[in-house]
């Protein structure tokens, strides 16, 4: 059975990835690991704990990791998930509790215990990943593959022009985890929108279900349609991390994806954050990407359909 250990900073999207997963028969959570991103790392952890008891599913031990990026002030989300990251619907009392390792020696444990085999799926700044890359990373080179919902693949960032939220929370650790030679696939925002995104339809099938973990799936993303209907008056939530756990279950809703090499910009301030992906395509001036090998593979197309089938049949469940 595959492993994963799936590292989040738990706002409303992360937590349906969450149930997704826990929900899933074909993989085995390992480990839940917490990073600030969405909201502060203590809210994070509290919003995982909290989906982990609302998934009724596997258990994994949770591990709580870093606090701040590696060299920047944390910018968080919240007014896109909410002060608490999960809708403000006071959804969120875990009576679980997080483990006393921190997370990036969990990481390494794990990966050491289980070589070849660890999975990891990023839905969130990747700043304990860096950080487990920086102290060991011969041991990191034993990840089996690194799944990470992050850039703005080959469309626009939604955090800045150029910058996906991810990425621009901590772009050095990204750039570390890219050039660590990991099996890396990217799932970019690109791909999470449009007919990806979960319309009133599919909300009132989720919250009709008399499934809880349906239910709290949409109540948990009340900010989030808020913030789209004041954006661009669309009743729908999107849900990036959730489609990126998609792409890790169920390879086949992948349509379309490319060898790429992705270079992640961090000293010219308006471009913080930016993924420039070549895909290999004849440049005029190539120079700067001419000669690199591809460090990641990019989902360029998903089959929205099929996918958002999936995701509400195991909701359902």
């Amino acid at each position: 059975m595959r492993k994963l250990i799936i590292d989040t900073d738990t706002g409303s999207d992360d937590a349906v990835a969450l149930i997704m997963a826990l929900k899933s028969t074909d993989v085995k959570v390992e480990a839940i690991t917490t990073i600030c991103g969405n909201v502060p790392l203590e809210l994070a952890t509290k919003n995982a704990l909290m989906t982990i008891e609302v998934a009724n599913a596997q258990k994994p031990p949770l591990y709580v990791g870093a606090a701040k990026p590696l060299m920047r002030d944390l910018v968080t989300a919240v007014n896109v998930h909410g002060e608490d990251g999960m809708g403000d619907c006071d959804l969120i009392h875990p009576t679980l509790l997080p483990e006393t390792k921190h997370a990036v020696d969990a990481i390494l444990d794990i990966i050491e215990n289980n070589p070849g085999e660890i999975e990891i799926v990023t839905i969130g700044p990747v700043t304990n990943i860096a950080l487990a890359i920086l102290k060991a990373p011969e041991t990191m080179k034993k990840v089996k593959h690194i799944y990470t919902m992050g850039t703005s693949g080959f469309g626009p960032g939604n955090t800045t022009p150029v910058a996906e939220f991810n990425v621009y929370v901590d772009a050095e650790a990204y750039r570390i985890m890219l050039n660590a030679g990991i099996p890396t696939t990217i799932i970019g925002f690109d791909v999470c929108l449009g007919e990806a995104a979960l319309n009133k339809d599919d909300m009132d099938v989720l919250l009709l279900s008399g499934k809880k973990e349906a239910e709290f799936s949409v109540k948990c993303n009340r900010s989030l349609l808020e913030y789209n209907l004041q954006r661009s008056n669309e009743h729908i939530v999107d849900l990036p991390d959730a489609v990126a756990m998609g792409v890790v279950l169920w390879n086949e809703i992948v349509h379309e994806e490319k060898l790429c090499y992705c270079y992640v910009c961090t000293t010219e301030e308006a471009a913080y954050g930016q993924v420039i992906v070549n895909d290999g395509s004849k440049l005029a001036i190539s120079d700067g990407f001419a000669g690199h090998t591809p460090n990641a593979k990019v989902c360029k197309t998903i089959n929205n359909p099929l996918f958002k089938d999936k995701l509400i049949r195991l909701l359902v469940q």
